[in-house]
């Protein structure tokens, strides 16, 4: 199980990094393992504004349908375009080319919400 020590976990299996104050995201290789094949990822969230766990899309496998928790509240700044030819990059590389979306942070407090990969580790029993 892949868990990078230099990101922010969330308890919706997505991770967060973070630059300035821009935070990328997506979700985990745990979580991309559990939903199987990804086929479709949906973010029509785009130059909205959200608040901290509002839905900001879908991720659509083979079996499932899941939706995308903010994990931050801020601007959607910019969507993984190359995801909707190839939205299996989420499963083949989840914490590089399958990022999903980019969010301007509004709120900077927020990243002490987040869990540390130990604490990510221990929830997923990694």
């Amino acid at each position: 199980m892949n868990v990078p020590s230099n990101l922010k976990y969330t308890k919706d299996h997505e991770w967060v990094q973070v630059e300035g104050d821009v935070a990328t995201v997506g979700i985990t290789d745990f979580a991309q393992g559990e939903l199987g094949d990804i086929v479709y990822v949906e973010v029509e969230t785009l130059d909205e504004t959200l608040d901290q766990e509002e839905v900001f899309g879908t991720v659509e496998a083979v079996k499932t349908v899941s939706d995308l928790f903010l994990p931050l509240s801020g601007e959607i700044i910019e969507f993984n375009d190359a995801l909707e030819a190839e939205p299996e990059k989420v499963n083949t590389d989840p914490y590089g080319a399958g990022w999903m979306i980019r969010i301007k942070i509004a709120d900077a407090r927020q990243l002490e919400d987040l869990m540390s990969d130990e604490e990510y580790k221990a929830l997923i029993g990694a």
